[in-house]
Formats: structure tokens, C-alpha cells, sequence
């Protein structure tokens, strides 16, 4: 018979785990608002490299640990949902940090730190969520989740600041297509954190 500090230990298992994906996607996307700011601009790749690895790793031992354990603290379907959302955002920053180590000379005129910035919030507010899910308390994870909203609503309005650039007819076409690219890569960066957020509000909302 499992004891209850078995199945509490378990429980702490799997929140640590998400704890780490959640943390790792947000190391990647600080890594990245502090590129974008910095004078040079100058990519340094090794951040991103690290910080997906540190993801990978959590997500292989979640994947490991719903093999080798009979109970979960939440419905293993959740786990495996949360994690693979979680995975995705530092997949979607290391795409952004790649591209953009390739086209730097083309870039330099362009200031992506404003939406950096809005990422790595983005990414901070989906670590707080992950970790709100060891209280399954319903009240701090709906303002959490509303504050990504609100993070996702304002990048939303920046995009379509972006769409008045492309079209106001002062770039060329070279400028039009990567001024393009690399915002809507960002904001599906946030898009990524906004899906995590909305898993984690849902685990809530089942177990509270």
C-alpha cells in the first residue's frame, strides 16, 4: 500500500520537473531581451543552446517519470500537456536567436527589445503559474492568467503597429520580409507562453 508521503513525494516529483521546463523557457527569453538590448546586438548563442538542454532534460524525465510511477498528482494527460507546451517556448526563442545570428547585418535599424521585453514577462508569469499548481488555488492562478492576457493583448497591438511599418512604404523589400518574420517568430513566442498559461489555469480549474 502507497503511503502518503509516497504519494505526496511523487506529487513534488512532477512539479519540480514543470518547474524546471517553466524555468528554463523563461532563462531563454531573458537570454534574448538581453541580446536585443545590449549595444552590439552581438548573438551569443550558448544561452539559448543551454537553456533548451535544460528544458530537454526536464521534459525526458517527466516523460520517464509518468513510466515509472502508478500515481500522479494530477491527471497524467495534464502533465503530459503542460509539459509539451512548456517545451515549446525556449524551441521557439533558440528559432529566433538562430535566424537572427544569420541576418544581424540586416537588423541593426530595428529595435526588437520592446517585444523581448514582453516576451520575458510573458515567460516570468508562466513560471509563477506552473508553480501556483502545488496549491491548486483557484484565485491566484485566474490573476496570473489575466495578467498574461493582458501581456498577450499588448503584443497583439504591437503587431499591428508593426503592420503600418510594412506597408507605409519606407523599407525595402528585404527590410518589409525580416521585419515580418522576426516579429510574428516573437510573437508566437508569446502565443507559446499563452498556451502554457491557459493549460496550467485548466489544471487548476479541475483540481481546485
Amino acid at each position: 500500500m502507497f503511503s502518503l508521503q509516497t504519494i505526496f513525494g511523487q506529487g513534488n516529483q512532477f512539479y519540480t520537473l514543470l518547474e524546471e521546463a517553466a524555468a528554463a523557457g523563461h532563462e531563454s527569453a531573458k537570454a534574448l531581451h538581453a541580446m536585443l538590448k545590449a549595444a552590439d546586438r552581438e548573438p551569443a548563442l550558448s544561452a539559448f543552446k543551454l537553456a533548451r538542454q535544460r528544458e530537454r532534460t526536464a521534459s525526458e524525465k517527466i516523460s520517464q517519470a509518468l513510466v515509472n510511477s502508478f500515481i500522479t498528482p494530477i491527471e497524467r494527460e495534464d502533465i503530459e500537456a503542460l509539459g509539451s507546451a512548456l517545451y515549446k517556448i525556449p524551441k521557439q526563442i533558440e528559432k529566433f536567436a538562430d535566424r537572427y545570428s544569420l541576418a544581424t547585418q540586416h537588423l541593426g535599424h530595428i529595435d526588437f527589445a520592446p517585444r523581448a521585453a514582453m516576451l520575458e514577462q510573458a515567460s516570468g508569469v508562466v513560471v509563477e503559474m506552473v508553480k501556483t499548481l502545488r496549491s491548486m488555488k483557484l484565485e491566484p492562478m485566474k490573476e496570473l492568467n489575466d495578467k498574461l492576457r493582458a501581456i498577450e493583448n499588448e503584443a497583439d497591438r504591437l503587431m499591428l503597429e508593426l503592420y503600418r511599418d510594412i506597408y507605409s512604404g519606407k523599407l525595402d523589400h528585404l527590410q518589409m520580409f525580416l521585419l515580418k518574420e522576426f516579429f510574428e517568430i516573437l510573437e508566437k513566442a508569446i502565443d507559446r507562453c499563452r498556451e502554457a498559461g491557459v493549460v496550467a489555469y485548466e489544471i487548476v480549474l479541475k483540481n481546485s
